[in-house]
């Protein structure tokens, strides 16, 4: 059994890994947007509601359709397993959230994938010219949760950690994850508690063996070796 515990990330939607897109991404898709996609990219059907965010569409690749999507984690096993993406116009500065309405959604089946130096090329079926690519150019990449990868033995994804409770082995109840930090050497949970006051506190536990006792993504549960005065 691998003692390695790797919260993978995966999207940031609604809580999850803050988002740090490059200009390319918030403003690069303006130029395009007024020019008309043909009508079979875009979504007629409901968005389905376990959409994560997984990358953006940072440019046109090659003369034949393809898009360039920069992830937003260094894994991209996600993007490369799902085989049907939505394409998402980025939200309004402060906005993180994916619109309800599917009236800007463009779904697209990807026929093939592949990483490029640190970014993903696809081509999407109904994608064949370089002019269709780059009114892509700027929208958000979101795929299904259930199209994720099934995760290594003691892996997790960020995503099913968000919102689960947090207890001590003594089993008094430290919060709710409500976030994950990267520092570059491990992953350090945000767990949210009121304190007894009323107001709003935060604990960051480092997601590591040394406190980490169980994690029950089925149960919502995460049982750390962590006092409620630390």
């Amino acid at each position: 059994m691998s003692d390695r515990r790797s919260a993978n990330v995966t999207g940031n939607a609604t809580g999850r890994k803050p988002l740090n897109l490059s200009n390319a991404a918030t403003q690069g898709g303006a130029a395009v947007r007024s020019a008309k996609l043909p009508a079979g990219l875009l979504c007629t059907d409901a968005l389905p509601d376990d959409l994560i965010e997984v990358g953006y569409v940072g440019a046109a690749y090659g003369i034949r359709g393809w898009i360039k999507v920069q992830p937003h984690a260094d894994d991209a096993s996600a993007l490369l397993h799902a085989r049907r993406w939505w394409l998402l116009p980025a939200p309004p500065a402060g906005r993180l959230a994916a619109p309800a309405s599917p009236s800007e959604a463009v779904s697209v089946k990807i026929a093939q994938s592949r990483e490029h130096s640190g970014t993903v090329v696809a081509q999407a079926t109904g994608v064949s010219e370089r002019n269709v690519a780059e009114m892509l150019k700027g929208r958000r990449v979101w795929i299904r949760r259930e199209d994720f990868p099934a995760p290594e033995e003691n892996e997790f994804y960020w995503v099913d950690l968000i919102g689960c409770a947090v207890v001590n082995e003594q089993g008094e109840a430290l919060g709710e994850v409500t976030g994950l930090i990267d520092n570059g050497a491990h992953q350090i949970l945000e767990v949210a508690y009121q304190l007894p006051d009323g107001k709003a506190a935060e604990r960051l536990i480092p997601f590591v063996d040394a406190y980490l006792r169980s994690v029950d993504i089925s149960a919502r549960r995460i049982v750390v070796d962590w006092g409620l005065d630390f």
